[in-house]
């Protein structure tokens, strides 16, 4: 079985004067927001085997915050092709991955995150706000044999939920 986390970077800071949309920092919110993702995951023994991360500052300070905060060792990459990507560009991307490893989280963005769940889960339909997480579980040994339809939707969290519930979804 092989499982894949999609989180969608925190809440980025509209107003702190990025020279680029990929150069836009989290917002305080949004801190708070990866942390609180990060040890809900290690509360929970979920900690992936490898986060995968655009390279869009948001979306690696989210990444990194939550690992900081749950305390994860485990394996990271930065990636521009997480940036902007196609559900296919994703599908590539996970394909290469090592088979040894049970599970992946990516960090990235919309729209893609949404219609990346859809694809997987056979047409979910889903709107993923900021810092929320999925968790896609498969029925197959190699991360090649990942296709559309082929994933089940186990949850997805967001952090208004968990503020709402003490984290114990």
């Amino acid at each position: 079985m092989k499982t894949l986390f999609v989180l969608r970077h925190g809440k980025s800071d509209w107003h702190a004067g990025a020279s680029s949309d990929h150069e836009r920092p989290l917002a305080d919110r949004g801190e708070a927001a990866a942390e609180l993702i990060g040890r809900f995951l290690s509360e929970r023994d979920l900690v992936p085997a490898k986060v995968i991360s655009s390279t869009a500052v948001r979306a690696r300070d989210t990444a990194n915050l939550a690992m900081k905060a749950g305390e994860w060792k485990c394996a990271v990459s930065y990636t521009d092709s997480l940036y902007g990507a196609s559900v296919a560009a994703v599908l590539e991307l996970l394909a290469a991955e090592d088979d040894a490893m049970p599970s992946i989280l990516l960090v990235g963005h919309q729209p893609t995150w949404s219609e990346l769940i859809a694809s997987l889960t056979g047409g979910t339909s889903v709107r993923l706000p900021t810092a929320a997480l999925a968790r896609i579980d498969f029925e197959v040994d190699r991360w090649e044999e990942i296709d559309s339809g082929g994933g089940t939707l186990r949850w997805l969290v967001t952090p208004k939920l968990l503020q709402a519930t003490g984290g114990r979804n």
